[in-house]
């Protein structure tokens, strides 16, 4: 099964609209055609995020969100690595993908080292036609 680690903006752009590429890969996840994994610290950035005034998401659907992710995801803590990065904060989600194998999905290629499993959601899916 293919492996994937999802940036917060992805999951954002997801649970604020059910169209785009970000719904299709989490729609992918539910119908378990894909690996989401995830840990403590990725489900605290989510929830962070979640809860910020602008997105407006009711407290019903951030716990919603949390939940399934947590019930289709595989928890995994990373060993922490020391590849700089221009986003502190967004190394969880390159270690954990780095060290299972995983591409790691997400919207702001710019915050992480130029890697080959590191892919926008259009070119992860594009990844996926060519498999």
């Amino acid at each position: 099964m293919i492996k994937l680690v999802i940036d917060t903006n992805v999951i954002i752009s997801a649970a604020l609209s059910d169209k785009g590429n970000p719904a299709q890969i989490i729609n992918m996840v539910s119908e378990g055609k894909l690996q989401l994994y995830y840990n403590e610290q990725i489900l605290s950035e989510y929830s962070d995020v979640l809860t910020r005034k602008k997105f407006m998401f009711s407290h019903d659907k951030q716990e919603l969100l949390i939940n399934k992710i947590i019930e289709m995801g595989v928890d995994f803590e990373p060993k922490i690595s020391v590849m700089p990065m221009p986003d502190e904060d967004d190394r969880i989600f390159y270690d954990t993908a780095k060290e299972i194998g995983a591409f790691l999905i997400t919207g702001n290629k710019k915050h992480y080292p130029d890697e080959p499993f590191i892919m926008t959601p259009s070119d992860f899916l594009c990844t996926l036609i060519k498999r």
